[in-house]
């Protein structure tokens, strides 16, 4: 270890700790950060079984199989990251939860024109992202997160 490396260690060792939010953590952040795990489970989930459905089926294109559910496994990393996020009270995750919820909704709209047993995955995502909307510019959620109303200039 050089010694710059160890001078960086040492003063990581002697800031003080991260701010940490006072007070419980309100069920409406709790909700979204629970809501917002479940899509990216269901997210992991569904890139696993492209993964292995590409290497173990028979699909059209094995590679593009694998390659679909490597993506798919990629992007579920962003909403489990935000609910994390929301869960430990970091400010800077309500972003990429919103992002997540904002881009869920076209794929609930598209799941919903697919028919079948789609449409309920589609109406079930649809109301999962709505909730998750609704909870995250709640002014108990912002609060809790440290983000307070803009003053005027």
């Amino acid at each position: 270890m050089s010694s710059q490396q160890k001078q960086s260690v040492s003063r990581a060792a002697d800031a003080p700790a991260a701010h940490e939010p006072a007070g419980p953590r309100p069920a409406r952040l709790s909700a979204a950060a629970a809501l917002t795990a479940a899509e990216g489970l269901a997210l992991a989930a569904l890139g696993a079984y492209m993964l292995i459905m590409g290497l173990a089926g028979a699909p059209d294109s094995a590679q593009q199989a694998e390659m679909g559910g490597l993506t798919v496994l990629a992007l579920a990393v962003l909403p489990l990251v935000a609910a994390r996020g929301l869960w430990l009270r970091r400010r800077w995750s309500r972003g990429p939860s919103l992002i997540t919820q904002i881009v869920a909704l076209p794929v609930a709209w598209t799941l919903v024109h697919g028919g079948g047993a789609l449409i309920a995955a589609g109406i079930g995502l649809a109301v999962a992202a709505l909730v998750v909307l609704v909870l995250l510019v709640n002014p108990t959620a912002t609060e809790a997160l440290g983000i307070g109303p803009r003053e005027a200039p």
